[in-house]
């Protein structure tokens, strides 16, 4: 089946969810414990990406860490009313062995769901995380060099950033695993990209998982970039992102690429051939509940935007159902699910989840489906499936004053579909607390002579306009706070004008 221009990803927090089927189960569950119904629901609701996060093998060392630390335990039992000590299992980012935990039932569990996947059209993602290993991984030992070495002068000044750590026969100073804004990961080790040979050895694990899914979510993927690794660490890097994506393209046709990436660097991923980036700036001026910011980020390229992962919450970020008012949280997944781009939906989203899961443990909390949310997701994400929104083409709309001295148009967020097969569809947000008006110009020229039927797919609204009308002075919105449509245009009658 042909991939289409904009494709919808499911994200799975593995461990969860097969804790989730463990106690339906009674026993501890597998891979294989996820059910075909599972699966065909996803491939119903118009998904076409699953990724399942955190199936690789990680270890006792970083479990340590994870459950040893006063700031995470209290998070823990925070999220967890009765939390117990074997709720915590460790980061999946800590990662000892690029092969399936044995927990999940092994590198053949995870063939076998791919297999699954694939009969129902479904791609799997799986994580590749270049930045750091955890404190037990085997290059530990056996390549000391592929690690940052510091000393006991840089170990007493930043406790936060280096350990003492056996290492290739003897006592070492390691850096954990870090961006250079904040203090090190200390359930993990970083990674020297000035060394070619670990470069060469993380290709190679790189290609090897390439062999066992259909793409990977990089973790940080912008560390690697040779100028943030030498701010970082003040060593000198050769470009890795470059040549790891044009190797695994070549042996893997058709592989994807995502990126986790901030501070304004995703188009420099993008041309070191990430198919999909972040798009956090969107993510953080919906959050800021701005209108006129969200329309300016809009304006870019689509050479830009149709590579930008968009999404209002992952396991990194708050719930969207704790971060957004209701109706504020409608409005602001309109305009994020219609923009062109990669359309990223979060596990327990749909639900209206509102606790955040600390990636160190492997339990969420017990919590209530809202209903009405998940009939509203239910409604997009059956709208999504319409191919004009797969792979037809998107405009960003100008909303003008609907008269003079009204300036709440400002309010306004307005797209354009164009189908294939010439469907049409207009996405009207107000995006603000006040009722606001605006007239909004249409992309079409052909408007004239036709009476135009307008239907919500997201609501029962229904409206005739005619056609020269639309054509000379725009459709005429008035929306109340947070409101929006998505209105199909259906060609209805020749008018009187036609003659």
């Amino acid at each position: 089946m042909a991939r289409p221009r904009y494709p919808a990803l499911f994200q799975v927090n593995t461990r969860v969810r097969l804790s989730e089927l463990g106690s339906f189960l009674g026993r501890p569950a597998t891979l294989d414990d996820v059910t075909d119904a599972e699966l065909d629901a996803l491939a119903e609701k118009g998904f076409d990406v699953v990724w399942f996060l955190g199936i690789w093998q990680t270890g006792a060392a970083a479990r340590q860490v994870s459950a040893s630390n006063p700031d995470w335990l209290a998070e823990y039992k925070r999220v967890l009313p009765d939390f117990r000590p074997e709720d915590v299992v460790g980061s999946p980012f800590a990662v000892r062995d690029y092969h399936v935990h044995a927990d999940f039932g092994g590198d053949a569990a995870l063939a076998r769901l791919r297999e699954r996947l694939r009969a129902r059209d479904l791609r799997l993602m799986l994580d590749f995380v270049p930045n750091h290993v955890a404190p037990d991984h085997r290059w530990v030992d056996e390549h000391p060099d592929y690690f940052i070495e510091g000393t006991d002068e840089q170990l007493a000044a930043q406790p936060l950033n280096w350990r003492r750590i056996h290492s290739g026969g003897r006592d070492r100073i390691l850096a954990f695993g870090r961006d250079p804004y904040f203090a090190g990961w200390p359930d993990t080790l970083q990674l020297n990209y000035g060394n070619p040979a670990l470069q060469d050895a993380m290709l190679a694990e790189l290609s090897r998982i390439a062999t066992q899914c259909d793409g990977v979510r990089c973790d940080m993927a912008m560390l690697e970039l040779p100028d943030v690794f030498s701010r970082t660490w003040g060593v000198e890097s050769a470009p890795f992102w470059a040549h790891a994506t044009s190797t695994v393209h070549e042996a893997q046709p058709g592989f994807t690429f995502m990126a986790e990436v901030y501070w304004d660097l995703e188009w420099v991923l993008q041309q070191q051939g990430f198919d999909y980036t972040y798009d956090k700036r969107l993510y953080d001026r919906l959050r800021e509940g701005h209108a006129r910011p969200v329309r300016e980020h809009l304006y870019a390229g689509l050479d830009y935007q149709d590579h930008l992962a968009r999404f209002l919450e992952n396991h990194d970020e708050p719930r969207a159902a704790a971060t957004f008012d209701p109706d504020e949280h409608r409005a602001a997944a309109v305009v994020t699910f219609f923009a062109p781009g990669l359309r990223f939906i979060h596990q327990g989203q749909r639900e209206g989840r509102q606790v955040r899961i600390p990636m160190h443990i492997g339990r969420g909390p017990d919590e209530a489906t809202d209903s009405a949310l998940a009939a509203f997701y239910d409604r997009l994400l059956a709208c999504l499936r319409e191919p004009v929104f797969r792979d037809g083409h998107w405009q960003l709309l100008d909303a003008r004053p609907a008269w003079d001295g009204n300036g709440s148009n400002d309010d306004f967020i307005c797209y354009a579909w164009t189908g294939p097969a010439d469907e049409r569809r207009i996405v009207a947000v107000n995006y603000s607390g006040h009722d606001s008006q605006s007239r909004v110009a249409l992309p079409w020229h052909d408007l004239g002579g036709w009476q135009w039927r307008l239907v919500d797919a997201l609501g029962d609204e229904s409206y005739e306009r005619e056609g020269s009308e639309l054509a000379a002075n725009g459709l005429y919105l008035d929306l109340r706070p947070w409101r929006y449509n998505v209105f199909e245009l259906r060609r209805g009658t020749l008018t009187e004008a036609a003659f």
